[in-house]
């Protein structure tokens, strides 16, 4: 998580509830802006469960962060930072994403949910010709009656014959999509596929980017969630000991002997975050890894417990374990997934025509019957050449609708025909036709409009998370300024910290060291014997494997004395170790220098010191904020509220 999507959850955390009080005893004043006992127990109580750190549970220590974070605030509009025009940006880019969530018609959006829950349980395997749109070559009449040719060929050639006939990369484009289910591809596309049965080709259809036939070849079930563990050895290796190729080979043969996966992927494999786990990944769908390889290698193993591999990937060698296939959750499970997925979706224009439908019941709508005619008649065709001809008397301020108490006139209208007109340019549409569109396009907008310029006065909830992130996105802004930059540039105060603090920054015991790790105490017993008697790892691999047996693997490195490939009770002495018994194997290491522990250089350790720095400026600025800004507790209004809380 970056730093500015802290702020936002901090500000998440100390969000200011903005809804009515019961409780109107003023519990403290921040220079002299009231804060109500209300406003701060709903906070608390909102945010207990969030709290991990105990002592934050605590009404003092809470209160101390509230008091903190409100003088914060009361910083950054001292400093203007609300009027900023970045601020103003991005948070106003930020309303219209969240604006998306809030505005909504329930029964369309049922509707469209459970037709993409229907449409998860399988997946899509086709293939397409599409002509790009270009609206000054290709009309749709035009692109009709070539598709129709095209779909001729790929009925009767197929995919490859069609594609090396016709497929130019520019205007022309044939592609194999492969496998695809529910929100993989723009919803027209998307329906048009579900709806043409394997082995046929639909009719030609248009979308955002084009013209299209597509070939449906197959429609299966859904694959459903895969969760797998693997073992893998990265192609790019710092141990000098590794050929990637060499070394899963190795580990493969160590399976085959019957060691454990768990054991093994801990021991050697690259994938940090998975090796601590016995190599077990977070559950994916089809669809959702980079690596189609990886992906079909899972979904191809037949029962769970099964191996297969090695395979190779981009990203290493893997041998890989199934642990479970998990079919698609029902409808009530994945149907709160689904409606966020919808409102993201191409799908929400459907949902905003009905709730345009809904709205115009809810509002005071006014309509100016004589509009359309009007603009008819005063559009000429120079408008599709890229010129918009008014007469001398137009009136920009004539009404075109009122909702409520808003209004939208020609004027508007005349800005929205000018936001279209590149796409017009040098089109043969009737303007009869281009009016009536875009008029109903036009009210439309003006009656979401007048929903979203209003959502706060209307919908409450809404109101207290754009408060949030208001709120959030101020407080980052006056962090970067005030602590961040300051702390990063003050090379000066930076070193002088560290000068101070150093015994904060050590490294820990350390060995530079090459380790053998078998699955028997045998073999682990005459490694160590050919150790102490001079043999290098190579001679004693070439006397412990074979081809046909791997009895030996060895790792080579320096390394802290707490990485979960060392044996805890490691003693720390150069030469050949005893045997230990680790992560499910045998080990035994040849510690060429010990490293103990010390200092780490300011450069080492550079991040670290910075972010505690900036923790110790930000003390001091908070400091310093509490005298700047008058803050008062009423103490027994503060007593009061514990012995509410308490009891």
């Amino acid at each position: 998580m970056n730093i500015r999507n802290i702020c936002i959850v901090l500000c998440a955390f100390l969000s200011f509830v903005v809804s009515s009080q019961n409780d109107n005893e003023t519990l403290l004043t921040i220079e002299g802006e009231a804060i109500n006992v209300g406003e701060f127990l709903r906070l608390y109580n909102k945010n207990l469960d969030l709290v991990k750190d105990d002592s934050q549970k605590d009404i003092n220590t809470y209160l101390e962060l509230f008091i903190n974070y409100r003088l914060k605030l009361k910083e950054a509009q001292r400093l203007g930072l609300d009027n900023d025009a970045n601020y103003k940006k991005e948070f106003t880019s930020y309303r219209k994403q969240l604006v998306k969530n809030y505005i909504s018609e329930n029964k369309v959006t049922d509707q469209l949910v459970k037709e993409a829950y229907d449409r998860l349980q399988y997946d899509i395997k086709a293939s397409h010709v599409l002509i790009l749109k270009n609206p000054e070559q290709q009309d749709t009449l035009t692109a009709y009656n070539e598709l129709l040719k095209h779909r001729d060929l790929l009925l009767k050639e197929g995919f490859e014959a069609t594609k090396n006939k016709i497929h130019n990369g520019s205007s022309v484009l044939v592609e194999d999509l492969g496998y695809f289910s529910a929100f993989k591809m723009v919803y027209d596309f998307e329906s048009v596929a579900y709806k043409t049965k394997p082995g046929t080709v639909s009719m030609p259809f248009k979308t955002d980017f084009g013209y299209h036939v597509v070939r449906v070849d197959e429609k299966r079930p859904s694959r459903g969630t895969a969760t797998a563990a693997h073992i893998m050895i990265s192609l790019n290796q710092k141990d000098s000991l590794v050929d990637p190729e060499t070394r899963i080979n190795a580990v493969y043969k160590k399976l085959q002997q019957g060691e454990s996966f768990e054991a093994l992927a801990k021991q050697f494999s690259d994938d940090k975050s998975s090796s601590r786990n016995g190599g077990e990944l977070r559950p994916f769908k089809s669809g959702q890894l980079s690596s189609i390889a990886f992906e079909d290698a899972v979904f191809g193993i037949k029962k769970p417990g099964d191996l297969i591999g090695p395979i190779l990937t981009d990203y290493g060698w893997h041998i890989i374990k199934l642990i479970k296939i998990e079919p698609i959750p029902n409808y009530e499970e994945a149907k709160r997934n689904i409606q966020a997925q919808v409102k993201r979706d191409s799908r929400s224009k459907l949902i905003n025509s009905a709730m345009v439908k809904e709205l115009s019941q809810r509002y005071t709508i006014n309509k100016n019957d004589t509009t359309e005619d009007y603009f008819i008649n005063t559009i000429k065709p120079s408008y599709f050449a890229g010129q918009l001809q008014l007469p001398e008397d137009f009136d920009a301020n004539t009404l075109v609708l009122s909702v409520n108490d808003s209004i939208y006139t020609y004027g508007d209208f005349i800005q929205h025909l000018k936001s279209k007109q590149r796409t017009y340019m040098r089109k043969k549409v009737a303007i009869k036709d281009l009016v009536s569109k875009e008029l109903n396009l036009f009210i439309e907008n003006s009656i979401l409009k007048y929903r979203e310029d209003n959502l706060e006065d209307e919908d409450e909830a809404f109101a207290e998370v754009l408060q949030e992130y208001r709120d959030g996105l101020l407080l980052f802004d006056l962090m970067e300024k005030e602590i961040w930059n300051k702390a990063a540039k003050d090379t000066v105060g930076l070193k002088s910290y560290y000068a101070e603090h150093t015994s904060n920054y050590i490294w820990k015991d350390r060995i530079d060291m090459i380790m053998a790790s078998t699955s028997d105490n045998e073999t682990a017993v005459k490694v160590q014997n050919y150790l102490k008697v001079g043999k290098k790892n190579t001679e004693i691999e070439k006397i412990l494997n074979s081809d046909k047996s791997q009895k030996v693997i060895f790792t080579k490195g320096i390394f802290e004395t707490s990485n979960d490939k060392l044996p805890q009770t490691l003693v720390l002495e150069e030469g050949v170790s005893n045997v230990y018994v680790h992560n499910e194997g045998f080990h035994v290491l040849q510690i060429n220098k010990v490293l103990k522990s010390k200092p780490k250089t300011l450069e080492e350790t550079k991040g670290t010191v910075i972010n505690d720095y900036q923790n110790h400026i930000e003390n001091q600025w908070i400091d310093g904020l509490k005298k700047r800004f008058k803050v008062n507790v009423n103490k027994d209004v503060l007593f009061k509220l514990k012995s509410k809380i308490n009891n």
